[in-house]
């Protein structure tokens, strides 16, 4: 792993929490964009070197409508760049890691993406990121 990537927040209106973080972090968000296989609108904003990632649920079943109704707005993963995202899986499984997707798929800001459980890292969800242009 090379280093954080981004953090992301789930939070439940992305207009107020984008109006929220452009007041904290003195910026706009630099993109925004929906995943339609993970049911979000996303936003990322760049603070020097790091990045936060908001995202808000466009279903009432997916991934991050589950974690709100349970935990309620926050940090929801932590995103670290890889070089090579299938060796990376590979690696963690070895080394007992509990791999929620064997297969990368297409995320947001144009990057593969694959998740390790948070069973099995202290009750963190981990994002691995490799950019598109590397195929995985």
């Amino acid at each position: 792993m090379k280093k954080i990537e981004h953090i992301g927040i789930a939070v439940k209106n992305l207009k107020v929490s984008n109006d929220l973080y452009e007041k904290l972090l003195g910026v706009a968000p630099y993109k925004e964009e929906e995943v339609l296989s993970e049911g979000v609108k996303t936003s990322f904003f760049k603070n020097g070197p790091n990045k936060i990632e908001l995202l808000e649920s466009t279903t009432a079943d997916g991934p991050i409508a589950k974690f709100l109704e349970k935990k309620g707005e926050g940090i929801h993963h932590i995103a670290f760049e890889v070089d090579d995202i299938l060796a990376e899986l590979a690696r963690l499984k070895q080394e007992g890691f509990i791999i929620l997707n064997e297969t990368p798929k297409k995320g947001a800001d144009n990057k593969w993406v694959a998740f390790v459980h948070p069973k099995s890292t202290n009750g963190v969800l981990i994002e691995l990121c490799q950019e598109v242009a590397i195929v995985p």
